[in-house]
């Protein structure tokens, strides 16, 4: 099956990598993928291996060759020997103006019948205000982790 994804490194890349690996003075996860790029390299005078030989021979799985392979094509050469931020985003329920609201009602009077406020109602009545769409009864409980404050 012919590689989809194949690494033609320059001389001036080779020797980055080269000399990244005889100084060993980076992670082991960079050391490593650096290695797979050498051994992949289909370039004149690169060995251009196999995933699965390179796989063997570096104790590391062939998915991870085929990874950096095509990091190294599709981004460059940085892509393939860092880490990449997460893609995905995390929305905030509560931001700091829903956060003092949260802590503002929950040293507020408990309300009526009852004697504290329970996370759930904190949540509930969150809504209730419209200070949020929609809040987790855990929202409240880390947010009031958070600044420290106890409901009992």
């Amino acid at each position: 099956m012919k590689k989809k994804y194949i690494v033609t490194l320059t001389a001036e890349e080779r020797q980055m990598l080269q000399a990244m690996l005889s100084r060993g003075k980076a992670a082991a996860r960079k050391l490593v993928h650096a290695r797979i790029l050498l051994k992949a390299d289909a370039s004149s005078g690169g060995p251009a291996l196999r995933d699965d030989q390179i796989a063997e021979d570096l104790e590391v799985g062939r998915a991870t060759v085929e990874r950096v392979r095509k990091e190294f094509v599709e981004e460059g050469l940085d892509a393939a020997l860092e880490r990449r931020q997460p893609r995905r985003q995390y929305v905030r329920t509560l931001d700091g103006d829903g956060e003092a609201h949260l802590i503002a009602l929950a040293c507020s009077k408990a309300p009526e019948g009852r004697s504290r406020w329970t996370l759930r109602l904190l949540a509930g009545r969150m809504v209730q205000l419209e200070y949020a769409e929609q809040v987790c009864y855990q929202t409240v409980r880390r947010t009031l982790k958070k600044t420290s404050l106890s409901l009992g």
